[in-house]
């Protein structure tokens, strides 16, 4: 595929406009809190060691476990989100991850928080793809790239929250009172989506699903991953995402205070640059993405090459602490992985009709949250077994991007041609069907 592809509004789009961005604002709020609470832990990491008194592997357990709940939902949540509708599965999300922050807050014990985070985690993973799934319904198919990627820069903005305020918040108010008052935005926005939130607008009702059980789930799960464009955003996904998660949700801030010997605060400054380039990114992706089609792949892999260099350039500086301009360098390229992330979604959206765009999201989100859960436990793990080494603990980075570049190449050309495919088909659609 080369060149531009044409905005073409297909029969059946939905319209737009203020009201769909109203409510699909709710549904972004939703998520925007979540993503506070998957990334607290990221800057209490070390008061988190201190109050349960446990190691690095111990830590990495939080988020570990947070992250296998998340990932191991994402296919349950994509078949829910079909069947039931957003509304009610972003319900029950907020409902979930709300209890878990509160009793997150409330742990007197290690085991407890451990609770807390799984079930934390299951309400997050309720989030993102109900979010996709309510623009895909309120909006045009041609806004799709961009609304993805404005979507994750609302939860890049809970994530600066985290870093701004969660941190200043733990220090000036502790433990208990930080996570507890934060627990409050899961109520403001559960009375938002039930007062407010419709799954799609009049006019625009999906078909009324005609199967149901098991055998209907394995035939949707199936047909999803039989796209070659599904498994190719799911490996997308992958690889571009897991450096700067590993890297906001927990060793980031060990890694610049204690291997670089930073202050907290200033720490603290270079993960809300993380976040912040991360924004930024976010939207030109977006625009150039919903323009040229074609750059998505080249933008993918450019993104996952400059994390590479600089994460080995880093990890591999002679001396014992990395300059201040390479470490603000590499936090600036870690902020490009979220919005590259994003593309895998763009690849699995028009491999999929509407009744599977659910399923196909959930797949495609696994994959990054697969690839971080496994590289915090290899950090954790190898930080333990090497005596706090972060530079062999670090490298576990390089084992998987190598996997999922391998997995990209292979999958790129068939993914393509089945694209192809597709758009001809929807053009003669839409020429053929009367208006």
């Amino acid at each position: 595929m080369s060149g531009p592809v044409p905005a073409v509004s297909l029969p059946g789009d939905p319209p737009g406009g203020r009201r769909a961005a109203a409510v699909w604002g709710i549904g972004v709020a939703v998520y925007f809190v979540a993503v506070i609470f998957r990334t607290s832990l990221g800057v209490a990491g070390l008061d988190a060691a201190d109050r349960f008194d446990v190691n690095a592997s111990a830590l990495s357990t939080f988020s570990i476990l947070q992250l296998l709940v998340y990932a191991g939902m994402q296919i349950p949540v994509g078949l829910m989100v079909d069947r039931l509708g957003t509304k009610k599965v972003l319900t029950l999300g907020v409902v979930l991850f709300t209890v878990g922050q509160l009793g997150f807050a409330l742990s007197p014990s290690y085991g407890t928080a451990l609770a807390s985070r799984a079930l934390l985690g299951c309400g997050d993973a309720m989030t993102f793809i109900s979010v996709l799934r309510l623009g895909s319904r309120w909006f045009p198919a041609r806004r799709g790239p961009l609304i993805g990627q404005v979507a994750a820069l609302f939860g890049m903005a809970g994530n600066l929250v985290s870093t701004l305020f969660i941190a200043r918040m733990l220090h000036g108010l502790g433990w208990t009172a930080t996570f507890a008052g934060s627990a409050a935005a899961g109520l403001v926005v559960l009375v938002l989506l039930s007062l407010f939130l419709k799954d799609h607008p009049e006019g625009h009702e999906p078909p009324p699903a005609q199967h149901a059980g098991s055998a209907f789930v394995r035939k949707q799960i199936a047909d999803s991953w039989r796209e070659p464009g599904t498994r190719l955003g799911m490996w997308v996904h992958f690889t571009t995402q897991f450096p700067a998660m590993v890297f906001l949700l927990l060793w980031g801030m060990p890694f610049l205070v204690e291997a670089q010997g930073l202050s907290r605060e200033t720490a603290g400054e270079l993960l809300t640059l993380v976040v912040l380039t991360n924004m930024v990114v976010g939207l030109v992706y977006g625009q150039v993405i919903a323009r040229h089609h074609a750059a998505r792949l080249p933008l993918a892999l450019g993104t996952v090459g400059a994390t590479a260099m600089l994460w080995a350039t880093t990890v591999a500086y002679p001396g014992d602490r990395a300059p201040m301009w390479l470490l603000i360098t590499l936090c600036t390229v870690l902020g490009a992985c979220g919005p590259a992330s994003m593309i895998g979604f763009d690849f699995a959206r028009p491999a999929n009709p509407p009744e599977r765009q659910g399923t196909a999201s959930g797949i495609v989100n696994m994959g990054g949250f697969v690839a971080s859960m496994t590289t915090l436990l290899a950090v954790g793990v190898l930080l333990d077994a090497t005596g706090d080494n972060y530079r062999i603990a670090f490298s576990s980075v390089f084992v998987l991007e190598a996997l999922g570049i391998a997995q990209i190449l292979r999958l790129r050309a068939r993914a393509a041609r089945r694209e192809r495919e597709r758009l001809v088909a929807s053009r003669v659609e839409a020429v053929h069907v009367p208006v």
